[in-house]
């Protein structure tokens, strides 16, 4: 077992979607089959227009031939795994490469830099996580008791490195997680909420606005930005009881079931449709919103 780097592109002709698997030729299949039960960083190359560099941590379950393409295969990512950096990491860091494996012995970049797949020390690991989920000016939340410094020395840190171990075991804690999905959520949308419209911000500089799931953990939904939504209290309890959903274009949709239609119409924003955010790889992904509409909206 043992880390790994997996270079995705937002445009790749590869069939990935980073939350659930990863599309590769078999000249990468002794790569990462050796990820298998461990830990990949995904890598966003620099030729990409407002890359995100390492942008997300995910953990591999397993490695199956692609049943749809003949001589690929699929890293299936292990469900609730996938987590998005709070702060991506550029290539490029104070020192050079942050990734310091893809340098030669007279410290010049190498060719492993261009490797689609590429195995990544511990010590790259911890630095790139470290960058990755630093929190030094936290996006505050509603509630103070959300509020909690990170210290990667405590217990409840957001990892946990056990020596006694042959690897290193990463956990990630369900209260980091939900402190990031909201920091990278709120800053897609600008802390706005997509179906009013509305910023507002209370007296302690908080965002009255919520990073809601589409497709909620409990259900297995992935802590993705394109699986969230900024709403803000109204329309985030109406959105999880299903009296509005979104259609794969983002118009709002409203359930025949609400007793007062007019007055939630009143609150949707004139344009009808949620608003989006400013890069398009962060907009809701249909598949998301129709595991909404099909298991949620009360139509």
């Amino acid at each position: 077992m043992a880390f790994g780097v997996f270079i995705h592109r937002s445009d790749s002709i590869y069939d990935d979607s980073p939350a659930e698997r990863y599309q590769f030729p078999s000249q990468y299949l002794r790569r990462v089959e050796a990820c298998i039960d461990d830990w990949v960083i995904y890598y966003e190359p620099s030729k990409v227009t407002e890359t995100r560099g390492y942008f997300a941590i995910a953990r591999v379950q397993q490695v199956i031939p692609d049943p749809g393409t003949s001589g690929m295969y699929l890293a299936v990512i292990e469900p609730g795994s996938y987590l998005d950096f709070a702060n991506p990491v550029p290539f490029n860091g104070s020192n050079g490469p942050v990734e310091r494996g893809v340098l030669n012995e007279q410290g010049r970049i190498s060719g492993r830099a261009q490797s689609a797949v590429r195995p990544l020390s511990l010590e790259d690991f911890n630095r790139i996580c470290a960058l990755g989920f630093a929190e030094n000016v936290p996006l505050l939340p509603r509630r103070d008791d959300d509020v909690r410094p990170l210290d990667l020395n405590e217990e409840q840190a957001p990892f946990r490195f056990d020596q006694q171990r042959d690897r290193v075991s990463l956990t990630v804690s369900r209260i980091l997680r939900d402190r990031i999905f909201r920091r990278i959520v709120l800053r897609a949308y600008d802390e706005r909420c997509a179906i009013t419209g509305l910023k507002l911000i209370n007296g302690m500089g908080r965002a009255e606005v919520a990073a809601a799931h589409i497709r909620p953990v409990e259900a297995n939904g992935p802590d993705i930005v394109s699986n969230g939504i900024a709403l803000s209290g109204t329309a985030h309890w109406m959105f999880d009881r299903g009296l509005i959903s979104l259609a794969d274009d983002l118009e709002i949709l409203i359930s025949r079931q609400t007793n007062d239609r007019e007055s939630v119409r009143s609150v949707v924003n004139k344009t009808g449709h949620a608003l989006e955010p400013r890069r398009p790889l962060d907009r809701p992904h249909p598949h998301f919103l129709k595991w909404h509409r099909e298991h949620c909206f009360k139509q």
